[in-house]
């Protein structure tokens, strides 16, 4: 199968319970039957950053695959990396269900699992038995559980286990579904935080670049504070954003009054308003990765004239299937060439200087 016929298949898996589908589509993943991507990368794709080889900037956010049980599978879609989690350092169950809802009318998503997920554990397991060299490069979302967590000891802790697997580390203190999580993006929780893992990463023998992902509802006079305590906490880069809690009026959707984060199409604005700001606050000092409402080459370009070095994929890959990444690929390397630009990262920020 071609990941164009598995796209044309969505339409049917729409009528189905989003969670039951999502679970079903990682199934047919696994059992290699969303096809893959066997169109070279445009040359012009290509970047070098994090002290890594993207073939292009086009990724998958955490979400999707929690447990890395289809890792090898996504990246075959033609993904330039692919970020499974989020992992907590125990199993946990989330939230009771229905926690996940679709809002077709606006091409959005509202979620509120409570990052279920079977544990750091069996995440590191499957990393481990990825069959190398992988086609792409591959993060780790880590994060905390809901009851009984310390963040000082277990962002560490989560860190140690996977940096031998992965290419990069994201701290995830965004989600909105997780009890008081958000309250970790002060400066001096997180300070606390990224200390305590610097000093594990330093004793670690694989050392692999923290990143840590952001809400994009962030007071504006708290931007620049969590930007320079994450440049100094040793942070590689940020993730802009996660979902996000605000409700604008314009949704039509019957599951527009859920609780829990929302992504999609509604969240491009913001999340793209935020990316150009942190991108104008970090002055280079960060790699900036711009997540939100990505469904269109033309967004994911958007993103990265706004200062985005890498772009990430959830609702709109959700929506559309596999067939999207080729073509978000080959749209971007079409703008990019229509405006002089030889590779991507001289793309990057051209509307936020």
């Amino acid at each position: 199968m071609t990941p164009a016929l598995a796209s044309a298949l969505m339409p049917l898996m729409r009528g189905m319970d989003p969670e039951h589908a999502h679970n079903l589509a990682l199934k047919a993943l696994r059992l290699g039957l969303a096809g893959r991507d066997r169109t070279p990368d445009d040359p012009v794709l290509a970047t070098e950053v994090l002290g890594l080889r993207f073939r292009n900037p086009i990724g998958l956010s955490a979400g999707f695959d929690k447990d890395a049980v289809a890792v090898r599978p996504l990246m075959r879609l033609g993904f330039g990396f692919v970020e499974p989690g989020t992992t907590t350092p125990r199993p946990q169950a989330g939230n009771p269900q229905p926690r996940l809802f679709r809002l077709p009318e606006d091409a959005a998503v509202i979620n509120r699992m409570g990052m279920n997920n079977e544990g750091v554990a069996a995440f590191v397991v499957r990393l481990a038995a990825l069959k190398r060299p992988l086609p792409a490069v591959l993060g780790a979302n880590i994060g905390i559980n809901k009851e009984g967590a310390d963040p000082e000891h277990d962002y560490p802790s989560l860190y140690a286990a996977v940096a031998p697997q992965a290419d990069y580390v994201t701290i995830n203190v965004s989600s909105p579904n997780t009890p008081g999580l958000r309250d970790l993006q002060g400066e001096a929780k997180l300070a606390a935080i990224l200390d305590a893992v610097a000093e594990v990463r330093a004793a670690a023998p694989r050392q692999p670049p923290v990143l840590v992902k952001i809400a994009p509802d962030l007071a504006q006079e708290a931007v620049a504070p969590l930007v320079e305590t994450c440049i100094a906490g040793g942070v590689a880069g940020l993730i802009v954003s996660n979902t996000t809690i605000v409700r604008p009026d314009t949704l039509r959707g019957a599951h527009r009054g859920e609780t829990g984060g929302l992504s999609g199409q509604p969240l491009f604005g913001p999340s793209t308003a935020l990316l150009r700001q942190v991108h104008r606050i970090a002055a280079g000092r960060l790699v900036l990765i711009g997540c939100g409402g990505i469904a269109t080459a033309e967004q994911a370009y958007a993103k990265i004239r706004a200062g985005a070095d890498l772009v990430q994929l959830y609702a709109g890959f959700a929506f559309a299937g596999p067939a999207l990444v080729p073509q978000l690929k080959q749209g971007l390397a079409a703008l990019l060439k229509r405006d002089g630009f030889q590779h991507v990262h001289q793309a990057v920020g051209a509307d936020a200087r």
